[in-house]
């Protein structure tokens, strides 16, 4: 088979919800990806921001094979072990006290809203952050600060408010006595790779503690050692109440789950809140063999380490291409360009992904780069040059 015939395939019987690059991927090893074609890929969005591992990971590769032979769904009517463990692990390597399992970001938000309106007793009014992206289901869509994602589903779920990411002062103006949390991403990725001062961070939490509230990260897409730290929200000397993880913490397969404060955990009763999917035995056990190499192997510090040279690099484009980039900003391996007007993002993509270098979009103009976070500087140093000479041909 080759793309074309994949290309047809899924026209014809899938429906139109993604608008995906012109490439059939077949399998990957490490930081490359292959197609139908037999063309090799730099894959620096590590499907958005899930493989950390990169790909045909041996000790992954040795989970599944070895979980394979055993139960995969029991339900949660049940105990299970490696729930338990996987639990276990991120209590002990975070400042939360218990975890609920699920599928996905989007249900690990929802759970979220959910655990803090039971919180709150009869205050349910949320506040959210403008350009924020939490997830498509209904409630996490309504906690979303970018009206594109929203348009065409309305209307929104109430009590949702948004404030500008990064304004303290403005945030504080908008707490009533029926807010009970404020919920944002510790670095905006979908909203273009926006980085908050620690000041405003710290001085969030500090009103959080101050009025009853709680303080809710969505660490989906910058948790597992993304950031260059397991958990992002370790940069900023904070502890949240709540947090939820999702993408790289599968090792490539589907879980999400949201950890919280025991005080705040303890508002969820048997029967408020239920996933028949979530925490099974045999994905949780997949999760934890990925989460003990993220720790053991201190895949966070290579993050961070690499990420930094990557910056770097991106800072010295961003010099020599002044008259098309704005700017290269981000933390870790979580990085991104932002390009000038007169640079078209869907075409200077597409021209990056013909010269082998697989990334995607973030905001209205920004080239997001969150590659598997096992790349090394020479991995680095080729998607400059990819990035460098693509600037150079690029017609404005």
């Amino acid at each position: 088979m080759n793309n074309k015939e994949v290309f047809d395939l899924t026209d014809q019987y899938i429906m139109y919800t993604y608008k995906r690059f012109p490439i059939a991927l077949k399998n990957g090893k490490g930081a490359y990806l292959y197609d139908y074609d037999g063309n090799e890929y730099l894959d620096f969005l590590a499907g958005i921001s899930v493989n950390a591992l990169g790909y045909s990971n041996p000790a992954i590769i040795k989970a599944v094979k070895e979980l394979s032979e055993g139960l995969f769904h029991t339900s949660n009517l049940f105990y299970t072990l490696n729930q338990s463990l996987l639990a276990k692990t991120l209590v002990d390597n975070s400042d939360l006290d218990k975890a609920f399992f699920c599928n996905s970001g989007a249900e690990a938000n929802e759970g979220a809203i959910k655990l803090a309106r039971k919180w709150g007793n009869g205050r349910y009014e949320i506040i959210a952050m403008e350009n924020s992206f939490h997830g498509r289901t209904m409630g996490a869509l309504s906690a979303t600060g970018q009206t594109k994602y929203q348009k065409g589903f309305e209307p929104s779920l109430t009590g949702f408010k948004f404030a500008p990411y990064n304004d303290f002062s403005a945030l504080e103006k908008m707490i009533t006595e029926k807010t009970v949390a404020v919920m944002l991403e510790p670095l905006q990725a979908e909203g273009g790779i926006i980085v908050p001062n620690q000041e405003y961070m710290q001085k969030v939490e500090k009103l959080c503690r101050e009025k009853n509230l709680l303080m809710i990260l969505d660490e989906v897409q910058t948790g597992m050692c993304r950031t260059g730290k397991l958990f992002a929200y370790q940069h900023f000397g904070i502890k949240p109440d709540i947090i939820t993880l999702a993408k790289a913490l599968g090792g490539g397969l589907p879980i999400g789950t949201m950890l919280a404060k025991a005080e705040v955990a303890a508002s969820f009763e048997p029967g408020n809140h239920a996933s028949t999917f979530g925490g099974g035995e045999f994905i949780t056990g997949v999760a934890l063999a990925s989460l003990n190499i993220l720790i053991n192997e201190k895949i966070a510090e290579h993050a961070a380490e690499t990420g930094a040279y990557f910056l770097s690099e991106l800072k010295e484009i961003a010099v020599k291409h002044n008259t098309k980039v704005k700017e290269a900003r981000g933390m870790g391996l979580l990085l991104g360009i932002e390009l000038k007007d007169n640079v078209s993002l869907s075409e200077f993509g597409a021209m990056l992904l013909k010269n082998g270098l697989l990334t995607a979009s973030a905001g209205s103009n920004v080239v997001r780069f969150a590659p598997p976070l096992i790349i090394e500087k020479e991995h680095v140093d080729k998607a400059i040059k990819i990035v460098d000479d693509t600037l150079t041909n690029f017609a404005s």
